[in-house]
């Protein structure tokens, strides 16, 4: 037996086995269908039923759990761990609340888990870029231009840069071949002061100094803010969205704080303007606060961060703001 299934009003018939492969005309309302062999439409109508039987046992679990105290990063859990080495919440369980939030807005999440593994050190290098960006840009800079051009290596010039500016990038420099997101570093004190550094070419490096590095530092200081102020949270970064109408959207750094208030920053370390109006309306669709959006520039000076707030519904900051920026949300 072979079975025909109309794609147009939904028949089901049976068909002789010979007919297994051929198409034939519906006899309900004439469209043209398929005659599937019928192990094969078995195995694929079971897939369908098993994957919406998933989706259904993940939502349950999602909507029983958002009240739950393990269902957001409680207080007595991550006074317990290093969020700088931690793979704690890389979990399902753990973003829970955050599918929970915005199922309840008609828009489907997907995270990537491994996006807010710290056991790695992305989160380390983000954090001292971070704290000194003015000094540390040029390298990041050279290297993420190198990296474009598919240029073996890089040269960093430190005669003219004062003691302290070239120790402190000499040091990180350094610190980039500890943990390997360069393959060599040579430190060249003859005939000029210079540091030689050799390029990694895998993708997540690559990713990581185009621009991942912020996202990395909104992260954890968004995670050190929630720990030092003993808030529960939900965190997921590069988090995507599918809304009603098919529109996507991906969030660089959201946070669900205590269940109920969410927090969404994103990070931009090159041009943003042209993205004002589009985060505009995804701010407007989320429902969110404009204290609640932030839009983290790298290296914007602060005088713009004041006036761009002032100007659009959203909160502008740089990397040395976002700290303080938290702080007057939660």
């Amino acid at each position: 037996m072979a079975i025909f299934r109309c794609n147009k009003c939904g028949l089901l018939a049976e068909q002789a086995d010979d007919q297994a492969g051929q198409s034939c005309a519906c006899s309900r309302c004439g469209a043209n269908g398929a005659i599937y062999p019928t192990l094969f439409f078995i195995e694929k109508l079971l897939d369908r039923y098993f994957a919406a039987l998933k989706e259904n046992i993940q939502l349950k679990g999602v909507a029983g759990e958002s009240s739950a105290p393990a269902a957001v990063a409680g207080k007595e859990k991550i006074d317990a761990i290093d969020l700088a080495n931690t793979d704690f919440l890389a979990s399902d369980q753990q973003h829970g609340p955050i599918y929970d939030w915005f199922h309840k807005k008609q828009i489907k999440a997907e995270a990537n888990l491994r996006s807010v593994d710290t056991s790695g050190f992305f989160d380390e290098v983000a954090e001292a870029i971070g704290a000194n960006l003015p000094v540390l840009k040029e390298v990041v800079e050279r290297i993420r231009w190198s990296q474009q051009k598919e240029y073996a290596g890089t040269t960093i010039a430190l005669e003219k840069k004062s003691p302290e500016e070239a120790r402190a990038i000499s040091e990180f420099c350094q610190q980039l071949y500890d943990f390997s997101f360069v393959a060599k570093c040579f430190h060249n004190k003859k005939p000029e002061n210079s540091v030689r550094l050799i390029l990694q070419t895998a993708p997540a490096i690559r990713n990581f100094f185009n621009g991942e590095w912020l996202e990395w530092h909104a992260l954890m200081s968004a995670l050190r803010h929630a720990k030092e102020h003993k808030r529960r949270f939900s965190c997921a970064r590069g988090l995507k969205l599918t809304l009603a109408n098919g529109d996507n959207h991906e969030l660089d750094v959201f946070m669900l704080i205590d269940g109920t208030t969410p927090v969404c920053i994103e990070c931009k370390s090159g041009e943003f303007r042209q993205d004002i109006d589009r985060y505009l309306a995804l701010k407007k669709r989320l429902g969110m606060d404009r204290k609640q959006f932030i839009m983290c520039i790298a290296g914007l000076e602060d005088e713009k961060t004041r006036a761009f707030s002032a100007m659009y519904d959203l909160s502008f900051t740089n990397e040395r703001g976002l700290s303080q920026q938290l702080a007057s949300l939660f």
